[in-house]
């Protein structure tokens, strides 16, 4: 039995997380957190978990900062980042923190078993696409330090408050009711929203628009 916490401050995809890992029976959901300083004070009163499931942006403390302080404390425990995000900084800063494994979350539960099994054995799982980016980063290094972000992206405030209820994994229709424009209003405006960030999908429009601070 792998003993799993999950740590993420977006309820819809801590959910969405646990049942996937439901259809197996050889892992244990110990607790769930929002934040990882959550994670650490309950860590600190029992580390019987063998790996954990982490967000990268979280509020009181990101994953990042969790992770290195978890790997200090507790050496034992392996940590996977699961995460939209996948951008060469947040890549390359989770693995200098010390990760053992680094996924997306639209991972099937097929894909995410495999990759917690192989990680718990000690191997280091990552999805397709983040371990090519991982290969390219050793192969063309760069400074992380002057690493630079598109400070010429720019939203309209209603284009962020539709792309912030995105981000959250509700529907549409209830951006719409939310925001009290119609549904048409909507798509207009995440048609815009992928333009303006040059994406083509929710995920990646919601990891450009939270690494360059516009949500």
């Amino acid at each position: 039995m792998i003993k799993i916490a999950i740590v993420d401050d977006n309820t819809f995809l801590v959910n969405s997380t646990k049942e996937k890992l439901s259809f197996f029976k050889d892992f244990e959901i110990k607790f769930t957190t929002n934040n990882g300083k959550e994670a650490i004070e309950k860590l600190q009163l029992k580390s019987n978990i063998d790996l954990i499931l982490m967000d990268i942006e979280m509020p009181e403390m990101d994953g990042i900062e969790a992770t290195a302080i978890i790997k200090s404390k507790f050496p034992h425990i392996k940590i996977i980042m699961l995460t939209v995000f996948e951008n060469d900084e947040n890549i390359f800063n989770a693995i200098k923190a010390g990760a053992d494994g680094y996924l997306l979350k639209e991972i099937s539960p097929d894909d995410i078993y495999r990759s917690i099994v192989e990680t718990y054995n000690g191997g280091a799982s990552m999805t397709p696409s983040i371990a090519q980016k991982t290969l390219r980063m050793f192969r063309e290094p760069f400074d992380i330090e002057n690493f630079k972000k598109d400070a010429d992206i720019s939203l309209t405030t209603r284009e962020s408050e539709v792309l912030l209820q995105l981000s959250t994994g509700i529907k549409y229709e209830l951006i719409a009711n939310n925001l009290n424009i119609s549904s048409g209003t909507v798509r207009k405006h995440i048609e815009n929203i992928y333009t303006k960030l040059q994406v083509c999908n929710k995920l990646e429009a919601i990891q450009k628009a939270k690494s360059n601070k516009l949500i």
